[in-house]
Parts: C-alpha cells; sequence; structure tokens
C-alpha cells in the first residue's frame, strides 16, 4: 500500500477546505482567523499544507495585503462542493436543523431578498441557529451559479434552462406602474404609458422585459431615460419627477413605499417566482428542510402586502 503523504491530497480535512475558502472570501489571514475562531498562526500553517497538497503558493503578498492565485480562485468551487458532500455524508438518515453548521448561500436580487429572507433568516436563528445566511445577487441566475456551488439555491422569475436544474413556483406577482403623484397622475391610457418617460431595472444588457416583448410583438416600445442595476434604486428618480416605473406590484410594502401605483393599462404578463437549485441537493434532507422554511414564509409575506395595499 501506498504511504499517505500530503502532496497526494490525504493530508485534506473539512477544516483545511473551510480555512482555504475564509481566506478566499475575506481576502486576509488575520480576517479568515477572526472568522474561523482560531489564531493567525494556525491559519498560516493551514496554508503551508494546502501549498504541500496543491504545489501553489495560493496567495501572495500584494502591497500590504495578499491576492489569491489563480489556482486558488479554481480550487473554490471543488471546495465548496467537497464541503457540502461531507456534510451530506454527516447527516445522512440523521438529520436535526439544530445541529446543522454550514454557510447556506442563497442568489436573489432585491425584490425577492427584501420581501422574503429577512423572514427566513428568522425562522433560521430560532430552529438552525447554526446555519449563517449567504445572500448574493443573482441578476439573471445563470447555470454555472447552481453548478458550481457559488449558491445552494436561487429566487428568481427567469430560471435558467438545464437538465441538471430543478425549480419550484414560490408565487406569482402582478406589474404595477409607480409613480410620483405630486408630481403627476397615473397613466389612464395606453397612448398616456408609452408617451410618458420611463425608468427600468436591467440586469443584463439588451434583454427586455415581457412587457417590452409584449409591446415589440405589436410594434410598439417604451421611452427609457434612465436604467439602474437594482430596484432599490428607483424611488430617487421617480420622486420630484414625471418618470414611470413598471415593477412588480409587491414593491409597494418596502422599496417603492410611499409612491402612487396603478395597473398597467394595457395587457400585461404577470411575473412568476420561482427557488431555483441543482438536482445533486434535491434529496438531501437538510436542503428540502430549507426550502420548506423558504416556502413556509412565502405565504404570510404576501398576506402582510395584501394587507398593506387594502
Amino acid at each position: 500500500m501506498k504511504p499517505m503523504n500530503e502532496s497526494d491530497g490525504s493530508g485534506l480535512d473539512a477544516r483545511l477546505l473551510q480555512l482555504l475558502l475564509s481566506v478566499l472570501e475575506t481576502g486576509s489571514v488575520t480576517a479568515a482567523a477572526q472568522r474561523l475562531g482560531v489564531t493567525q498562526s494556525a491559519v498560516s500553517h493551514g496554508l503551508d499544507r494546502l501549498r504541500a497538497v496543491t504545489g501553489d503558493p495560493l496567495f501572495v503578498k500584494a502591497g500590504r495585503g495578499i491576492v489569491a492565485t489563480a489556482r486558488a480562485e479554481a480550487l473554490a468551487a471543488p471546495a465548496r462542493e467537497l464541503l457540502g458532500a461531507l456534510e451530506r455524508f454527516a447527516r445522512l438518515g440523521n438529520f436535526d436543523p439544530a445541529q446543522w453548521q454550514t454557510t447556506f448561500t442563497i442568489a436573489a436580487n432585491d425584490f425577492q431578498r427584501d420581501l422574503l429572507l429577512p423572514a427566513l433568516a428568522a425562522r433560521l436563528r430560532a430552529q438552525a441557529p447554526g446555519v449563517v445566511l449567504r445572500v448574493i445577487p443573482s441578476a439573471v441566475p445563470r447555470l454555472e451559479m447552481l453548478r458550481s456551488d457559488d449558491c445552494q439555491l436561487a429566487i428568481s422569475p427567469r430560471p435558467p434552462e438545464g437538465s441538471d436544474i430543478v425549480q419550484k413556483r414560490l408565487f406569482e406577482d402582478q406589474y404595477r406602474v409607480f409613480y410620483d403623484p405630486a408630481v403627476r397622475e397615473a397613466p389612464c391610457t395606453e397612448a398616456d404609458y408609452l408617451a410618458a418617460s420611463h425608468a427600468t431595472v436591467v440586469y443584463e444588457p439588451r434583454r427586455s422585459l415581457e412587457i417590452d416583448q409584449v409591446l415589440a410583438a405589436r410594434g410598439l416600445k417604451r421611452h427609457f431615460t434612465v436604467m439602474v442595476p437594482s430596484f432599490s434604486a428607483l424611488p430617487a428618480f421617480l420622486r420630484g419627477t414625471p418618470l414611470l416605473a413598471t415593477v412588480p406590484g409587491l414593491l409597494a410594502r418596502h422599496t417603492l413605499q410611499g409612491l402612487a401605483s396603478c395597473p398597467p393599462p394595457l395587457a400585461c404578463p404577470g411575473m412568476p417566482m420561482y427557488a431555483i437549485w441543482h438536482i445533486r441537493y434535491q434529496q438531501d434532507p437538510a436542503h428540502r428542510w430549507l426550502r420548506e422554511q423558504l416556502n413556509a414564509v412565502v405565504g404570510p409575506a404576501l398576506a402582510l402586502e395584501n394587507e398593506a395595499s387594502a
């Protein structure tokens, strides 16, 4: 039997993988040590072991800090996948939310984030206090985000297409037209609507919303004067101006609170919202439990919105 040594990878364990990811994510040995609750010398020693395994410096000095090498960046996704596999192995057939220790990453834009995730975080604090909820922007979710384990779950109206991707419909919202009532009145006709200047959210250049696709099919289009990267940027551009923004109606509860809104004066498709994950987590008891918690907060979130708009 071949003797075990660091260079063949037999010296790897979950702690070393967590250490690698912590230094990558914080960009600092000191910050990684604080996150992991160990000394800086322990992190440095762990990096030496990782360098012996990988044959790469992994992190090099840059000014007063450090930067990751290309090899270290490339190892991030496999490290997350290995840690996930170890977690699934450890809890196989014996999952207890109260004992779950992990960082669970959800990709969501500000609409979905603000509507659902604070309530989900509260449920995790009560039932799975060892789970750290990490939220990253999803933009238009990419297959690779889920395949490489950059996130374990995405929430979006636009699921990526892939035979290894699973999706579940959470709810459907309706578009509404938001405006500042101190400056203008609601657009009552399609002609009024199309004559106005509009603000919109753009995640991908040249990728239009469904409402614009409907208009384009009729040879019509809106006139945009403001394009922003998030819904939270819209209020500053709407207040005190005659601009219109056609966005999910549920935003009236938080992001666009205080602005007036009305239904679009033209036929407009609904906006379904989906939870999206990779098939490797389909039967995982912990991930299934967390998806159940997400689904459980949808109803109360929508009920609160209905009360606010009543």
